[in-house]
């Protein structure tokens, strides 16, 4: 958490909020460990300053930034962390919102890196735990190492046959195989129970074992499932806010993902819940028999 429905919304404001072109002016940071590329903060600085935003992109669970001199800044919001556009002030050693009040939201207040951009706003990481990562890359590069990652689902290029062959051999619990990153990018835990519920697979199930039928279930639901859920503009039960501060709507979709013990709303047979590679995992025992 934040997944592909999270942080393609997150990308998807921060176009609409017209950040394009921009320059980045400055950067503050209290957490050294948020900035893995380059590890010195004073160099990360340097070379960010000035830089043109050229475009925005989302790769998987990363935000891209393209930036003018062939740079590319990748942000990686991990487990809870957010990024937040506004304006905040010094108060009191803390830094206060100005002129929005969705920024005060209480998960809206672990700001641990602040980037000053030249048309009078400021881009903010909020993160609890603080395992969020930052990366300065030359683009090329960068982009090499993405190509590392699998197919993103939502791409027209995600066609069945490609889904097909993906599965084809690959051992595991399909579980696991949804969110091995290497395989399909951008899919995490909740958006997994998600997806195997609407296809009505047991999340423990051997991939290999899968029928043609579920196969074809399973690519359906995976592409309506992470559609459905960047419609909604993500989850907020937790920590993921939008960049205005305000929470996504996917909740209300939610089906099985933390509804133990809770109604089924397909066939009223109450939500299990086990644990997949330390992972928690809702399914229903009944619409998802093994």
């Amino acid at each position: 958490m934040p997944e592909l429905p999270e942080v393609q919304t997150t990308v998807n404001y921060l176009n609409r909020a017209h950040l394009l072109g921009a320059r980045f002016a400055d950067v503050w940071l209290d957490w050294m460990g948020i900035i893995k590329k380059p590890k010195n903060f004073e160099q990360f600085r340097k070379e960010i300053k000035n830089k043109k935003i050229i475009n925005i992109w989302r790769r998987a669970k990363n935000i891209i930034f393209d930036l003018s001199n062939n740079r590319s800044l990748l942000i990686h919001q991990k487990m809870t962390g957010h990024l937040l556009y506004g304006r905040w002030e010094k108060e009191s050693g803390r830094w206060k919102p100005v002129g929005n009040k969705a920024l005060e939201d209480p998960y809206n207040q672990f700001l641990h890196l602040i980037f000053f951009l030249d048309n009078d706003y400021m881009l903010a990481l909020s993160d609890l735990r603080k395992f969020a990562k930052v990366e300065l890359w030359e683009t090329e590069k960068l982009k090499r190492q993405l190509e590392k990652l699998g197919p993103e689902p939502l791409d027209k290029s995600f066609t069945l046959v490609k889904f097909k062959e993906i599965l084809k051999n690959k051992k595991g619990r399909i579980k696991d195989v949804l969110m091995n990153q290497k395989v399909i990018a951008g899919i995490g835990n909740i958006y997994a129970s998600e997806i195997l519920w609407q296809a009505k697979i047991h999340p423990q199930k051997e991939a290999t074992k899968l029928k043609e039928k579920e196969i074809e279930l399973l690519y359906r639901a995976i592409k309506e499932v992470l559609a459905l859920g960047v419609k909604f503009e993500g989850e907020s039960f937790s920590d993921y806010r939008k960049p205005d501060g305000t929470k996504g709507g996917f909740d209300k979709k939610r089906e099985v993902y933390r509804r133990e013990g809770r109604e089924c709303r397909r066939c009223r047979s109450k939500i299990k819940r086990i644990k997949i590679s330390g992972r928690s995992t809702f399914f229903c025992p009944v619409c998802q028999k093994p």
